[in-house]
């Protein structure tokens, strides 16, 4: 395992919560504006949750892989389709896109195994 997926989530929710706190204008703007794009309507959730997972190794960020891995979990995504969209990062965003995705699978196996351990 690189990288402890679960515990990115928990650590940077503490640090989310301070920059809540800090700029509560700002974060509440982030807050809608997510909700509104994930909202269901020609795409459900599931799906762009997946295509946001792509999003962020195409981007290299690791707190939105871990979050949105976790979300693709609760969400009901399987592996094969992560594994899918993992192959469009891999498409969109080349070599560096081979490496973010490999962690992304392996966010998701956490998530899932910590879901069905729970």
């Amino acid at each position: 395992m690189n990288k402890d997926w679960v515990q990115t989530t928990k650590d940077m929710s503490a640090a989310l919560k301070q920059l809540r706190s800090g700029a509560p204008a700002v974060m509440q703007g982030f807050s809608a504006i997510a909700q509104a794009a994930l909202k269901a309507n020609a795409l459900d959730t599931k799906t762009k949750e997946l295509i946001a997972l792509a999003i962020a190794v195409a981007t290299r960020c690791d707190g939105c892989i871990a979050f949105h891995a976790e979300a693709a979990v609760k969400q009901g995504a399987s592996r094969e389709e992560v594994l899918e969209t993992m192959g469009m990062a891999i498409y969109m965003g080349a070599g560096p896109s081979v490496m973010y995705a490999a962690q992304a699978l392996e966010a998701f196996d956490q998530f899932q195994d910590s879901k069905t351990s729970a």
